[in-house]
């Protein structure tokens, strides 16, 4: 599943196996809720092959007008301020003109998602991709920034879309304390993206566990 939306899909389709399978056993008996059973197992079975055989084009960067700068799209969220993060980009942007957009994804509970309740989570965003913003300006480097969809892999296809980068850097929280990771968001965006893409670990913990002590 490569997105929420993906997964609410799942649960509707799901519920409505075992619904025709309950139906089918009350007003036909045993028997017919058995060959619905293996009817529709045999579809799923179908369906899941044939998508396994049928990989999808990876998408491309969508350059609209050639531009002299070197272009990084960011996906980061809670870790948009981390040292780490602004180190890789700093080192990357030496040497050439580069442009930077960092797309901040609206975290949200899946409830609240399903029923666009996301002005809380948008303005969380906003905040953090601020904070964000003003931490690359402190180390001169020039970026703008959006929030995207809670998704991160849908946040970078709508960002290759309309932003073209030449490359992609996702940030997360380190192995164990990573959402992104869990979910096989970074292994997911490089089947999915024929864009170079650049894994940042940002240890947020240990960073200010740094600035406590050097205080």
């Amino acid at each position: 599943m490569r997105s929420e939306a993906d997964a609410f899909r799942f649960v509707l389709l799901a519920i409505g196996y075992f619904a025709a399978i309950a139906i089918a056993s009350v007003f036909g008996g045993r028997w017919w809720g058995l060959a619905i059973f293996v009817l529709l197992s045999a579809i799923a079975v179908v369906a899941v092959m044939r998508g396994r055989r049928e990989r999808p084009l990876r998408a491309r960067s969508v350059r609209r007008a050639p531009t002299p700068e070197h272009r990084i799209l960011v996906i980061a969220n809670e870790t948009v301020g981390g040292r780490a993060l602004r180190d890789l980009l700093l080192e990357k942007s030496v040497g050439q003109p580069t442009e930077v957009l960092v797309v901040s994804p609206a975290l949200n509970a899946p409830l609240k998602h399903w029923v666009s309740d996301e002005d809380e989570a948008r303005a969380a965003a906003h905040q953090r991709l601020n904070d964000s913003l003003s931490a690359l300006g402190d180390v001169s480097i020039i970026a703008r920034g959006e929030v995207g969809d809670s998704d991160p892999v849908q946040a970078i296809e709508d960002a290759l879309r309309t932003f073209g980068p030449d490359e992609i850097v996702i940030s997360t929280h380190p192995e164990g304390r990573s959402n992104w990771l869990e979910r096989g968001v970074v292994t997911n965006a490089r089947e999915r993206f024929d864009v170079p893409i650049t894994h940042v670990v940002v240890d947020l913990e240990a960073e200010h566990e740094e600035i406590r002590r050097g205080n």
